[in-house]
């Protein structure tokens, strides 16, 4: 089991950026896939993007492709989350989770999670 604590949010103006991390507890933390999504008020959860155990496989949502960088330093369990040039619809609060199967993009697959960071983009 393992229990994710995310943090690194706040309030950007549009153009900026933020690091969001995410601390995992465990000593697995490396044997799970790992995974970003949001979830904006009056909206479904979405998937923002995923790594493998490994680090040698990541998958973005088509929106945040060359924005946003996931990485994670297995030592450290720790999971991060660039987000670089930040839009007013990337506003939304923001969850880490975990997964012990194959690397997905479906928030179904993912077997536990954060309690989210709010991300408040201002135009």
């Amino acid at each position: 089991q393992v229990q994710l604590v995310e943090s690194g949010g706040g309030l950007v103006q549009a153009g900026g950026s933020l690091r969001l991390s995410c601390a995992a507890s465990g000593r697995t933390f490396s044997s799970y896939a790992m995974g970003w999504f949001r979830q904006a008020p009056g909206k479904e959860r979405e998937f923002v993007a995923a790594i493998s155990w490994s680090v040698r496989t990541t998958y973005y949502a088509a929106s945040m492709k060359g924005r946003f960088t996931i990485s994670r330093d297995n030592a450290k369990n720790t999971l991060y989350l660039q987000m670089n040039s930040l839009k007013p619809e990337d506003t939304a609060v923001y969850y880490c989770a975990a997964e012990t199967s194959t690397l997905s993009t479906v928030a179904d697959s993912y077997d536990y999670w954060g309690q989210g960071t709010q991300v408040t983009v201002s135009s």
